[in-house]
């Protein structure tokens, strides 16, 4: 069952529950996958699917956090819609998990102590390992702490 059949089903129980508030952000929620559909012209995989959700978690974040002062209906809003998109936002990895496949990577480039200059190098083969399944910039803060 793809994630756009989840939310659908997701939105005709809000509708039936008469939580407006709920079906408005899983109706924006099936429309930003619907679209990324559209735009593939054939169905999503999982992994799209969850780039889609995140990118929308990034985005109710952003207004969230430059909602103007005193607009407490942009916060509400936004933050009703971030606990809603979380639900069917895939788990991240935690920092153990990033360090192992940092690891591996180190492993794989043949890189016993890494500097700041194989980081182009390191990244360019870790963030297409982690792409969706981790926050890009816990990836860089590990990373960096791990720079001899």
């Amino acid at each position: 069952m793809s994630k756009i059949d989840v939310v659908r089903a997701a939105m005709v129980e809000a509708m039936k529950a008469k939580d407006k508030e709920r079906k408005d952000a899983l109706s924006m929620l099936l429309s930003a996958l619907k679209n990324g559909e559209i735009d593939k012209r054939q169905p999503l995989t999982e992994d799209e699917e969850n780039a889609i959700v995140k990118k929308e978690i990034k985005q109710t974040k952003e207004t969230y956090d430059t909602a103007p002062e005193g607009r407490d209906d942009i916060r509400a809003e936004a933050e009703a819609r971030l606990k809603v998109y979380k639900e069917f936002a895939p788990e991240d990895m935690g920092a153990d998990q990033i360090k192992e496949i940092i690891v591996q990577v180190l492993k794989e480039l043949e890189i016993d102590s890494p500097t700041a200059k194989d980081k182009g190098k390191i990244m360019k083969v870790l963030m297409p390992k982690v792409k969706g399944k981790a926050d890009g910039k816990l990836v860089n803060e590990i990373l960096a702490s791990m720079f001899a």
